[in-house]
């Protein structure tokens, strides 16, 4: 199957920055879109930035011209640089992709905790 190791998340003062990266092993035989989605407290996760395969992206309001998503193809890693964090991106991250490995499926990193204090 797929395994993905998420690293890059702990504490930060709001204004400051973080990077995540997510990087996925297995029998993969082809890596389709990638993702970030977010979640917090009492919140209901959902979809931070996405980048598909040929490099298009799309990322929350909430997140714009804040949040810069990539990937290396070549690593099978997904990143998210976060800029001028604030305590509202306070939240856990999970990375997210579609792969296929026998078919087509969805896989969720473990979750890496971002907290950023006011």
């Amino acid at each position: 199957q797929v395994q993905l190791v998420e690293s890059g998340g702990g504490l930060v003062q709001a204004g400051g920055s973080l990077r995540l990266s997510c990087a996925a092993s297995g029998s993969i035989v082809r890596l389709n879109a990638m993702g970030w989605h977010r979640q917090a407290p009492g919140k209901q996760r959902e979809l931070v930035a996405r980048i598909t395969s040929g490099g298009s992206t799309n990322y929350a309001d909430s997140v714009k011209d804040r949040f810069t998503i990539s990937r290396d193809n070549a690593k099978n890693t997904v990143y998210l640089q976060m800029n001028s964090l604030k305590p509202d991106d306070t939240a856990v991250y999970y990375c997210n992709l579609n792969a296929l490995v026998r078919s087509t499926s969805d896989y969720w990193g473990q979750g890496t905790q971002v907290t950023v204090s006011s």
